[in-house]
């Protein structure tokens, strides 16, 4: 009975973060800003999710592919999100206006 009550509060807990990721998504005006609440409370929420899952199912065989899902989305959504604020940083010439960063493509720390 425990183990259900745990589980239903990670999947849960998950899911209010997905959801919340999602309404943060829709505010945000910036394309970096969104990129970064997707990035971060997707990682979250899912990890929370498939938690649930794995408390949910018990230890076997299943539970291990959701751990390598798991280890999978850890190590490959930071990339993701890294390379699309890459491509938008580079490809945005109105970006100065919405965000104030520094180049570091050259070393002289100047604002662009």
């Amino acid at each position: 009975m425990f183990r259900i009550i745990f589980a239903s509060f990670l999947i849960f807990s998950g899911l209010f973060i997905l959801g919340v990721a999602t309404l943060g998504i829709f505010r945000f005006e910036a394309m970096l800003n969104r990129v970064h609440v997707a990035a971060k409370c997707d990682t979250l929420g899912a990890l929370l999710v498939l938690s649930g899952l794995v408390v949910l199912s018990g230890l076997n065989v299943f539970s291990l592919k959701i751990l390598l899902v798991i280890a999978f989305l850890w190590l490959t959504n930071p990339v993701a999100t890294h390379l699309t604020a890459r491509a938008e940083v580079r490809t945005n010439k109105n970006l100065d206006e919405i965000c104030d960063f520094i180049n570091l493509d050259e070393n002289e720390g100047e604002k662009i």
